[in-house]
């Protein structure tokens, strides 16, 4: 392996990083342009992109809303990180970070800001009471687990994506790196999976939406398109979990919300109809 690279002793910002999403990145935060963002009739307004952490919201909210809370009603509008949608003046105001999802409660008093995904699946649960345990050794599992999907995610998604499917150089020493902790990260859940049912026990929980997501979603082949490279079929209890959670109805409807590639998808939802349309007509033109 040839080093051919030497890093400066101060690092500055003076050439774009390459690859799909070098418009996106930069050294600094704060907005960019002045753009309100819009706000729809129902009480949870989301701000959001179809992607692994984006996934995760609509699908809890879908699963609340086949439990029958009417209050998980949603607006879930399009945020197009590719053309900086994120960098919007009304966008930072909610999350200063400026990643997606971000979510707004209007049913209060007051609106509520809630950003990060992994807060927003703790929030909605605890408002709702639901897919989080009530007992205090339960839902401590539960939500070391939603803790480790938020911590473990970044090797998998900016490390071993990046770097297998989106980085313009496929360096080998990061992909043997990142593709080795993604393997790693597997194991753990198959060992977990081996002796349960879900991520944290007999019930399912939003530790399972999280980590559906991102692993059961690579698992099945449908994010990076890595399942063979990463060996996922080794997985068998992975395997197991990540089938029977994809073929949730809730599952089904929540990870086609704010999807704008593949089939089916749904730019926007504003009432359980877009869904329900979507679907038809991607099962009609299949």
């Amino acid at each position: 392996m040839t080093d051919s690279y030497t890093p400066p002793k101060v690092w500055t910002w003076d050439k774009a990083s390459g690859g799909q999403f070098a418009s996106i990145n930069r050294p600094i935060a704060g907005p960019t342009h002045d753009r309100e963002l819009p706000i729809g009739a129902h009480p949870l307004q989301l701000y959001s992109l179809g992607t692994p952490n984006g996934i995760k919201v609509t699908i809890l909210l879908e699963e609340l809303l086949a439990l029958g809370h009417k209050g998980a009603e949603y607006d879930a509008w399009l945020i197009r990180i590719g053309e900086g949608d994120q960098f919007g003046s009304g966008f930072v105001e909610i999350n200063p970070n400026s990643k997606i999802p971000a979510l707004v409660d209007r049913s209060g008093p007051e609106p509520i800001r809630a950003f990060e995904s992994g807060s927003i699946l703790l929030y909605l649960a605890e408002k709702f009471g639901a897919f989080l345990p009530a007992g205090i050794k339960e839902r401590t599992e539960v939500l070391s687990w939603l803790f480790w999907q938020m911590g473990s995610a970044p090797f998998l998604g900016g490390g071993f994506g990046h770097f297998y499917v989106y980085a313009p150089i496929k360096i080998e020493y990061a992909i043997d790196r990142f593709a080795m902790e993604a393997k790693r990260q597997l194991d753990v859940l198959d060992r977990q999976l081996a002796t349960r049912p879900y991520i944290a026990g007999d019930e399912y929980s939003i530790a399972d939406i999280a980590i559906w997501s991102w692993y059961g979603q690579v698992a099945l082949g449908d994010v990076y398109g890595a399942a063979e490279f990463l060996s996922a079929s080794d997985y068998v209890h992975v395997i197991r979990w990540a089938e029977a959670i994809a073929a949730r109805p809730a599952v089904r409807r929540g990870r086609i919300v704010n999807r704008t590639f593949g089939e089916p998808q749904l730019a926007e939802r504003h009432q359980a109809a877009d869904i329900d349309q979507a679907l038809a007509s991607s099962s009609s033109s299949g």
